[in-house]
């Protein structure tokens, strides 16, 4: 125990991943050129949860915060449809949500992208058996996997998505 705190007082608290921090600036730079090469200089997400536990929109919350601030790199999470370039979508597509997501991406002007967010989109998870479940019928053009995925792998996801592009 005594070796712990000597060492604790030496070094102070490190909270930083500093790893992570060279890697995210560098993710990040290469984000802000795809994005004013392909959408203007602002990319706009749609987030739809089409039946989840909320685990993948916490972590999506999180994508607003000072560490991560996905604000200064053009882009922004919006209310309507209409303004979307993305929709994002988390979650089992649950019959009462069903016919709502798909009001949603059909609202959004073209081109029109969608990314799923989380296993269960992609497999159902635990809600694979059960009488709410209508199943996922959109086309999805990009996949980030992960239950839920953490702040730093959305990030990577939205990268690898607009390489795609």
């Amino acid at each position: 125990m005594i070796r712990f705190w000597q060492k604790r007082f030496k070094n102070r608290v490190l909270t930083e991943n500093l790893e992570f921090d060279k890697e995210i600036i560098k993710i990040q730079k290469e984000i802000k050129d795809k994005i004013k090469k392909h959408f203007g200089g602002s990319l706009a997400i749609r987030m739809v949860d089409s039946g989840s536990c909320n685990a993948c929109e916490a972590e999506c919350n999180a994508l607003s915060n000072p560490y991560y601030d996905l604000e200064r790199l053009g882009i922004h999470f919006v209310a309507s449809p209409r303004h979307a370039d993305v929709m994002l979508v988390s979650g089992v597509m649950t019959m009462n949500m069903y016919h709502h997501v798909w009001d949603c991406y059909n609202q959004m002007p073209s081109p029109k992208w969608l990314i799923a967010l989380g296993d269960c989109m992609k497999d159902l998870g635990e809600f694979e058996k059960t009488y709410a479940i209508k199943g996922n019928d959109l086309k999805i053009d990009y996949f980030i996997k992960g239950c839920p995925p953490e702040p730093k792998e959305i990030i990577k996801g939205i990268l690898e998505f607009l390489k795609t592009i």
